[in-house]
């Protein structure tokens, strides 16, 4: 089966985040109620649960050295504002860690001679 064509942008959006809402759901809920996390991520209860159950976002698992990351970010989130400006900043790491490339070719058709430098991918 040929993969098709997904731009990284996709792979964020398919994969990266889901798998980050999920890791810092399951440190969240160590610290407070799920209807809290829900209402923070702006998901239902059930969205949550399923997370939880590994209904959603099973196809990427991170690091240990990373997934320690989305822990410390986990306890810095209260509130909408802090769960985007710790999302954003661990996309930003996974961007510029390169790491991007190894879950774009996971995932997506990618051309051979393709790099983060030539391509943007690492961009801040």
């Amino acid at each position: 089966m040929v993969k098709k064509l997904l731009l990284p942008q996709e792979i964020e959006v398919f994969y990266i985040l889901p798998t980050i809402r999920k890791s810092l759901a399951k440190y969240m809920l160590k610290m407070m109620k799920q209807k809290d996390v829900a209402c923070i991520f702006g998901i239902t209860d059930a969205g949550i649960s399923q997370y939880m159950s590994n209904k959603r976002a099973n196809e990427l698992h991170f690091d240990e050295d990373f997934e320690k990351e989305i822990e410390k970010s986990a306890r810095k989130i209260t509130n909408r504002q802090e769960y985007i400006k710790e999302s954003q900043k661990l996309l930003k790491a996974i961007r510029s860690s390169k790491e991007i490339c190894k879950i774009h070719r996971m995932f997506s058709s990618v051309p051979i001679n393709c790099n983060c430098e030539a391509m943007g991918c690492n961009k801040q």
